[in-house]
């Protein structure tokens, strides 16, 4: 059953592990009085080699840990989550409840010029194909080219954004893209906006960037306002973050995520 939205409690965001934490930037800068309770996965990460049944599991569990904080709106901030979950996850959750794909696809179906649209992720997301899908949705005129990119997120968490050796892998993976004459890419996953440089020159100037985090903090400042639950308090926000194992190791590489150094990690069992 729905439940009361207080406009007060915080909202709530999980991933797999620290990439999530991309939108959780996005929500801060866009909604910066909202209350913010993150659940990071890092005892069960990497999602994206993972299978449906596993995913859907694993994102009840920490919806369930959410609702317990009487979070007023849920931000599947996994591609991987939102490609094989979201679905199910909508039919049960009491609260709104948004992912990181429709955002994303509809702001590229609206950039690309050309029709010719990239999408780099992880292994899971690509073969769910739910962005190829929903991209058509959107623009059935797309033609959509998928390219898994496993090797970006542990680049991203030892901070190698710029690296000769994430140069390298950036070429090994998108060089047949850009040989598509792609004019937009989206970065499917919540790591790759830590790339943008990176991936960005290896793409060339002609080629958009859709960065799925920026969009969804829009989706969930929408939604916000259309249930009339913005936090209108002047108080300084309060944020939690909780993870399934070591907190120090997350409060570490937490900073190359936010730009900032973070407290209040707590570990939180499943």
């Amino acid at each position: 059953m729905p439940r009361h939205l207080d406009p007060q409690s915080p909202i709530g965001v999980f991933d797999s592990g620290l990439g999530g934490l991309t939108v959780v930037k996005e929500l801060f800068t866009s909604l910066p009085k909202e209350n913010v309770v993150y659940f990071g996965d890092t005892a069960r990460v990497p999602y994206g080699t993972k299978s449906r049944e596993t995913i859907i599991r694993y994102s009840r569990e920490i919806v369930e840990v959410l609702l317990k904080y009487k979070v007023k709106m849920v931000v599947v901030a996994c591609n991987t989550a939102s490609s094989l979950a979201l679905d199910v996850l909508k039919k049960e959750c009491p609260v709104p409840i948004v992912g990181v794909i429709d955002p994303g696809a509809q702001k590229a179906a609206l950039s690309t010029k050309s029709k010719k649209v990239g999408i780099i992720a992880t292994q899971s997301t690509v073969k769910s194909g739910k962005y190829a899908r929903r991209l058509k949705d959107f623009d059935p005129k797309v033609h959509v080219i998928s390219q898994p990119c496993p090797l970006f997120v542990p680049l991203v968490e030892e901070g190698w954004f710029e690296h000769d050796i994430t140069r390298r892998v950036a070429h090994e993976y998108l060089d047949a893209l850009k040989s598509q004459n792609i004019d937009t890419l989206i970065l499917g996953c919540t790591h790759y906006p830590l790339l943008k440089k990176t991936i960005s020159r290896v793409m060339g100037p002609k080629v958009t960037l859709i960065d799925s985090a920026r969009e969804v903090a829009m989706e969930v400042k929408t939604t916000l306002q259309g249930q009339n639950i913005l936090n209108p308090d002047k108080k300084a926000p309060r944020y939690l973050y909780l993870v399934s194992d070591e907190p120090d190791i997350f409060k570490y590489r937490a900073v190359r995520f936010l730009g900032t150094s973070i407290r209040n990690v707590k570990r939180c069992s499943l």
